[in-house]
């Protein structure tokens, strides 16, 4: 059975890379009848926070993937955080060192400080002496039985090579003499990253490792693993990272990479799915926008790329557009639009009835839905009408006055207040007057609500009320 997995470490918010690592996971994983696991692994104490893993959960939660075991689902191969299980991974080191293809290191911070100052001094790749490989077994018994801190290495064959099939980028030769005795166990007894991954994606039987291409090193040390353990290793897939426009690596420092900050700003998963998935593989049509069910129904390696795909805000914004005007029903719609107002507004008496009244207004509109509270503020509050901006639509001072207070009248004798009625008044007073439509109508968009952009006119006066409409026409006409 294909069973893949996501092993995220809880030290800080979900980061928009795990996530697309997660999506592909779970949909290979998905195509094939198999299973995908939410695996914890939060042995890295010095950065684990607070909180992170509830994160992570809600993160995958909001994009509507569902891991088939984890901390919360339960399963056959559990504890599912590694801190639960730290004398499994201490006793496969003592069976390592046993066989011997382990060894106690004794050695100090300040002597491995100094090691690798002489390293570099004379242009050598840093890398563990095996000071103390060849300790004889008398004086390790003796030193652990003092308690002396200590760690256990890899013990790296000296000659040949480790090689493996990457799904994505084809066959990746390692020389073994180049590779570092890598820590398996540390002087906290805590696994390493290395050791800790293989023991546990043999015990939950993963059949593929998808991650992000920074792990390809890595892979020759955990294969040799497998090897020393007598197991067999998954296959192993590397897809590239994400960068920004310019290149760089996707980070912190240069972009919003915290999942959170997406659903705080108004994305919808179902676009943010579409745009990750879109990154880095082919839709076989070349198609830009699609369903999930559809991504999953054809992924495949052979579309994948290795070359660096370009998170671009600017595009998922866009196709964020795009989903919020043709992909997501009314209904749905309605309540993300109504989830954005401030609360101050929808606390207001009949907010909620008149949130309803001008959400349609802005479908065409809108980009993401945290635009929502300064798209309808001037529905609610108070505004601020720039004089100058308003002789500017009309062409002058005494043509904006004019054309005001025409308005005024005619709107003043409006009987039933609907868009179809505002738009009939102002039609043929604009046609009496020979008024151009441009500066006459956005002339009263601008004293209506202070904006330049808004959506249709006559829709717009109908949702501001015939009392607001007048009221603030009045006070354009004379200004207090």
């Amino acid at each position: 059975m294909v069973k893949t997995r996501i092993a995220p470490s809880p030290t800080g918010d979900p980061h928009i890379g795990n996530l697309y690592v997660a999506l592909i996971n779970y949909a290979f994983a998905k195509r094939h009848g198999g299973r995908f696991i939410l695996r914890i692994e939060d042995t890295d104490r010095q950065r684990f926070t607070p909180g992170a893993e509830d994160k992570f959960k809600q993160a995958l939660d909001w994009l509507g993937i569902t891991p088939d075991e984890g901390p919360d689902q339960g399963g056959p191969n559990g504890p599912y955080r590694q801190t639960e299980k730290l004398k499994v991974y201490q006793q496969k080191a003592r069976e390592l060192v046993d066989a011997g293809h382990a060894y106690y290191c004794f050695c100090t911070p300040e002597r491995l400080k100094q090691m690798r100052r002489e390293q570099q001094a004379k242009g050598q790749q840093p890398k563990y002496d095996r000071h103390c490989l060849g300790l004889p077994p008398a004086e390790i018994k003796k030193r652990l039985a003092r308690n002396t801190p200590h760690v256990v290495r890899l013990k790296i064959p000296d000659k040949g090579k480790t090689k493996f099939t990457d799904l994505v980028r084809g066959e990746i030769v390692f020389e073994n003499k180049l590779i570092d005795d890598q820590i398996l166990l540390k002087s906290d007894g805590y696994p390493t990253y290395h050791l800790g991954v293989v023991i546990d994606d043999h015990k939950m039987q993963i059949s593929h490792v998808i991650r992000a291409e920074e792990w390809i090193s890595s892979t020759p040390k955990q294969i040799l693993l497998y090897r020393a353990f007598g197991w067999e290793p998954p296959q192993f897939a590397h897809l590239p990272l994400l960068r920004n426009p310019d290149g760089s690596k996707l980070s912190k420092r240069r972009n919003s990479v915290s999942v959170l900050w997406y659903q705080q700003e108004g994305f919808l998963p179902e676009a943010l799915k579409n745009y990750l998935t879109r990154l880095g593989w082919s839709h076989p049509q070349d198609k830009e926008i699609y369903d999930f069910s559809e991504f999953i129904k054809l992924f495949d390696f052979n579309r994948a790329s290795t070359s660096a795909p370009v998170f671009d805000i600017q595009k998922l914004t866009w196709l964020n557009g795009v989903y919020i005007r043709e992909k997501i029903s009314p209904q749905k719609y309605l309540q993300y639009f109504y989830d954005f107002t401030p609360e101050e507004i929808k606390s207001l008496p009949e907010a909620k009835k008149k949130i309803s009244q001008i959400a349609p207004l802005f479908r065409e509109r809108l980009k993401k839905f945290n635009e929502v509270p300064k798209l309808i503020d001037y529905f609610f509050k108070d505004i601020s009408v720039d004089k100058n901006l308003l002789a500017k639509q009309a062409g002058s001072p005494e043509r904006a006055q004019e054309m005001l207070k025409s308005a005024l009248d005619k709107l003043s004798a409006v009987k039933t207040w609907n868009a179809k009625s505002i738009e009939s008044v102002l039609r043929s007073l604009g046609q009496e007057k020979k008024w151009a439509n441009k500066e006459f109508f956005m002339t009263l968009r601008v004293a209506a609500t202070g904006q330049t952009a808004t959506p249709p006119l006559f829709n717009t006066l109908h949702a501001l009320t015939q009392k607001k409409v007048l009221t603030r026409l009045k006070k354009c006409i004379n200004p207090k």
